[in-house]
């Protein structure tokens, strides 16, 4: 076994760990022994039934969201970072943030009630609003078969502002959902069930595998859209694939936490400093930093004004702020470029 692989199994053990002292953490702290002793106890006959509460029922399923969520965004990031060659580039750069937001200001300010997708109409709006604003992206930068990623980017910043602009009036114009719609909009798990698990959960996992098959095609492109095309490789398709598997993990990734900034660019830039450019190692590596990162993010919102809990986005800002200025700061000595 070569080094990258061992790190990436170091990675996940890592997670693994760190997620089992999670369950731990919050209002009521509860031991790693006792954890054990309530997972290995389903029946809860030797421990007592609100630690038996708390864990299934509470803990677990946001914690494994919170895993699942940051691992779609950190494989969104970078395959996102592979198909345009810039580290700097998020899972949300073609408008699936806005598009989400807007779905859900729709949901909340409509008082949309029942399911949709397995969903609560909150994050079955966004993930709808999210993939329709991609849709609305990729239709309009393609030219024939072709998908200029210049045009990709500048109409997904043009839909963005626009989509941005109209939750900003539905917001101004509905003052008394105010506080609903802001709290959806900084991010957070709080309140995630069973339910958004299981119907998130797969959506990332079928949009992170496609990226993952798609690794060799991603190293080609790393050398240029000629380079690649010359190896036999339809651009086109493959810009296609991967644009629509990234947009598919973001989606659901938003509908299961809200808009939570930073993971998508943070995790992808880690993974490569520890398993190098190989995307069939970055993606994996990127997917288990971003459930690691995310997971530790949601552990302060939970502790740091306990009983209250901050938003998740809120952590994941001030924890992404200062690493994306550092890397701004360090593309610019790379390109000659001063700020």
């Amino acid at each position: 076994m070569n080094r990258p692989v061992v790190v990436v199994v170091v990675l996940f053990a890592v997670l693994s760990v760190t997620a089992l002292l999670s369950l731990g953490v919050g209002a009521v702290t509860i031991s790693p022994g006792r954890i054990l002793q309530i997972l290995t106890d389903r029946e809860g006959s030797k421990v007592a039934s609100t630690e038996l509460t708390i864990i299934w029922e509470v803990r677990l399923p946001r914690l494994l969201l919170a895993c699942f969520v940051g691992a779609g965004l950190g494989t969104a990031g970078a395959g996102y970072q592979g198909l345009f060659r810039n580290p700097l580039a998020d899972p949300f750069v073609i408008g699936a943030s806005s598009g989400a937001a807007l779905g859900a200001t729709l949901a909340i300010i409509n008082g949309w009630q029942g399911t949709f997708l397995g969903l609560a109409c909150i994050p079955a709006a966004s993930l709808v609003g999210a993939l329709a604003a991609v849709a609305i992206v990729y239709s309009i930068a393609s030219v024939g078969r072709q998908i200029p990623m210049v045009s990709l980017l500048l109409a997904g910043v043009a839909l963005s502002s626009l989509l941005s602009a109209i939750v900003s009036l539905l917001m101004f114009l509905h003052e008394e959902k105010l506080m609903t719609i802001f709290g959806w909009l900084m991010g957070s798990l709080s309140g995630r069930g069973w339910a958004t698990l299981w119907s998130t959960a797969p959506l990332i996992l079928v949009g992170g595998s496609f990226l993952w098959m798609h690794s060799r095609a991603l190293d080609a492109l790393t050398f240029g859209e000629e380079s690649a095309a010359s190896l036999g490789l339809g651009i086109g398709r493959l810009r296609s694939t991967i644009v629509l598997s990234a947009s598919l993990v973001t989606a659901a990734s938003v509908a299961g936490g809200g808009i939570i900034g930073f993971i998508g660019l943070i995790a992808p830039h880690m993974a490569r400093s520890l398993v190098g450019a190989r995307h069939a190692l970055v993606i994996p590596a990127s997917g288990i930093l971003g459930g690691l990162l995310l997971l530790l993010a949601d552990d302060i919102a939970r502790t740091v004004v306990a009983p209250s809990e901050l938003p998740v986005g809120v952590v994941t800002a001030l924890m992404g702020s200062p690493f994306f200025l550092y890397l701004l700061k360090t593309q610019q000595r790379e390109l000659g470029v001063g700020l």
